[in-house]
Formats: structure tokens, sequence, C-alpha cells
């Protein structure tokens, strides 16, 4: 059976004349609410200049890029209506003062993490792949982690920060690491480990509740899924395809390792912290660290390596030559980091930047 796939995306509510954000959240929800008679794919984010949707679970990729498509498209039209516009980017360019949402969860956020909370304007993609049990999901946890930040590379979609150039391919994953849970995590082994650490983290008393599990990669506290958290929101609709066709690909075989009993790469979380750095760095341009030896080597030998690795399973599922050209495509026309760079410097503004984004985000 192939696994389905959900995803849910982070979208910036930005002025479509001046591409500054726009605290509107509440009015698109509104808006979008009223347009589908309740049948609403929508959610608030933590602050008011956001906007989420999650996808239903899928089994074929087609589908899920309809879907994805539908719901930006949505929420283009209900933003509009509202006075503003949506752009698929996982920091605002232009410069910014968030504000955060009045859900009582929010505030509680606030009050706790102070600057933290304030600074994370921050929208990222988050991809859900059934398993059949909490034991199967650990086991894909500890053997998805060195891959990982070859996923945050390939989404990095957040070069500026309050108006500058960060030198970053993707800052949101250096602002969202200051959440004390977030970051890749040690092999745990087993799934009554995994709950026994999570429930150790929660009794500390920093955390709320299990919804602040914020690890790179975790079970789902709501569904029967493996979560996929490091990604970016990708400027491209197709890139959100790629994204999730990849992550089921790493899932299943990861699976296969854990049925087959092979150990996952012993690589630590300080490790891993080195190899997160150099993908929100590089992105794509320059090196990574190669998954199975921790050294450098150049990302499109890299992004080559997940590709084989994750062939087989690809191959069942009927998506591997689909995601072969689909990273052919990133590579020759770049991320959604490079291209907000390469607006930048044809439009020399960044508001002309993210115009040319809101359009984009649409596919």
């Amino acid at each position: 059976m192939v696994r389905t796939v959900g995803v849910e995306e982070e979208l910036l509510l930005v002025d479509a004349q001046s591409g500054e954000p726009r605290a509107l959240s509440a009015a698109v929800l509104a808006v979008a609410e009223r347009r589908s008679e309740g049948d609403s794919a929508f959610e608030p984010e933590l602050h008011d200049q956001q906007l989420e949707f999650a996808t239903e679970p899928r089994s074929d990729m087609h589908e899920l890029a309809d879907e994805v498509r539908r719901w930006r498209a949505e929420a283009a039209q209900s933003a509009a209506r509202a006075g503003a516009a949506v752009a698929a980017l996982a920091t605002s360019p232009l410069p910014v003062s968030p504000s955060v949402g009045e859900g009582e969860r929010y505030r509680w956020l606030a009050d706790r993490f102070g600057q933290t909370t304030q600074e994370q304007l921050t929208c990222g993609c988050h991809v859900h792949v059934s398993v059949v049990s909490d034991e199967e999901g650990v086991g894909v946890l500890d053997r998805v982690r060195t891959w990982l930040p070859v996923l945050l590379a390939l989404s990095s979609n957040s070069p500026f920060w309050q108006g500058h150039d960060t030198s970053y391919s993707s800052y949101r994953n250096r602002v969202w690491g200051r959440w004390p849970t977030a970051g890749p995590v040690e092999i745990f082994g087993s799934a009554e480990r995994y709950h026994e650490q999570v429930q150790a983290l929660i009794q500390t008393g920093v955390l709320r509740d299990k919804g602040m599990i914020y690890f790179d990669a975790r079970l789902s506290h709501r569904y029967p899924t493996v979560e996929i958290r490091v990604a970016d929101v990708c400027l491209d609709p197709a890139d959100t395809v790629l994204l999730a066709t990849l992550v089921r690909g790493l899932v299943e075989t990861a699976a296969r390792e854990w049925r087959a009993g092979d150990p996952p790469e012993p690589a630590g979380a300080n490790v891993l912290r080195m190899a997160a750095w150099q993908a929100s760095r590089s992105g794509l341009e320059g090196q990574l660290l190669h998954p199975r030896t921790m050294r450098p080597e150049p990302a499109a030998d890299v992004i080559a390596a997940l590709l084989t690795h994750v062939r087989g399973a690809l191959e069942d599922s009927h998506d591997f030559a689909s995601a072969e050209q689909a990273l052919m495509d990133v590579l020759q026309r770049g991320t959604g980091a490079q291209t907000q760079r390469k607006l930048l410097a044809r439009t020399g503004s960044l508001r002309d930047a993210v115009a040319e984004c809101v359009s984009r985000t649409l596919g």
C-alpha cells in the first residue's frame, strides 16, 4: 500500500502594493470561511501576518499538487477581498513588527518566551506521511535524520530579514532554532524511549504541551503520521510537491531499513546541527554535508545521493521520473532563496521582488 501524504503550508500576508506584511489573518479567515461555506482548510497561525492551510491525506501526488494549488489560489482570493495578498515566503523581505495572534495559546507563548515569540514570523512547510505504528514511526525518525538538512537546502526560501540580506539561504531555520526543542535529535531506538523523552521535556515545565515538541521530525500528536518539519515554505508550488514526494520516499525507505534491521546512521545531534547550519547558509549553492559521511561535498552531488537513496521507494510509487525531473528543474532555476536574490538584483527593490513572489506563489 502506498503511504498517504499531507502538507501544511504557512503563507505570508502582505500589502499588494508595498509588499509589507499585513496583520489581516482574522479578516482573511472570515472571508475564507464565507467563501467555503464552513468547509475551509485555513487556520490562524502564531502571528496575524500569517495564514496556514492543510491538505487532505493523499496517495497520488497529482492530486496533492492540485490541492496545494487550489488552497494557494483560495488563500489569494480571500486575501484580496480582505485587502491583502499572499506570498509563499519563509520570512518577510521587508521590515516588519509582527503582532502575535489573540488566541490564549499564543498569548501564553508570548508571555513565556518573550522576544523569541515576537520574532517568529516565519513560514514553514510540514509534511505528514502515514505510518502503521509508533514503533515504525520512530524507526523512521531514527533513519531520516541525517537527510533532513538536504531537504532544508532544497526548500530554502528565506534570504532576507528586516530589509537586509542575511547571507543565509534559510534564515528561517536560524530563527526557528531559538525555540528550546527545535532542531535535530539523537537516535531514540524505540517508541517507548521516544515517548519517555517527550514526557521528560514536558515535565520540565518549560513547555506547555506536546504541541511544543518542535523537533525537525517527530511523531504527530494528532495523526498516525511522521511529521517532517524542517523545510521552508516553497515559493513554487511544484517544489512543495517535490518536497512531499521526497519525504514520502525517505519515510518508505527508512521503514524498509527498520524492518530489515539495518541500523541508522550514527551521526550525533551536534554534527547534525552543523549539517543544518551548512544547509541553511548555502542552500543549493556551494557544499552540503553528505548524510553518509558528514563531510562536505558539492550540493548537486548530495542531491543526487538523496535521489539514489530513495529511488526504490519512488519507483514503487511511480514517482521517480517526475521527482528526477523536478530536481533537475530546481538545480537549473534555483531555490526560492536564489530566486528572491535574482529578483532583487533585477528590480533593485525588495518591494518589487515581493510583488513578483506574490505572482509566483500561484505557480
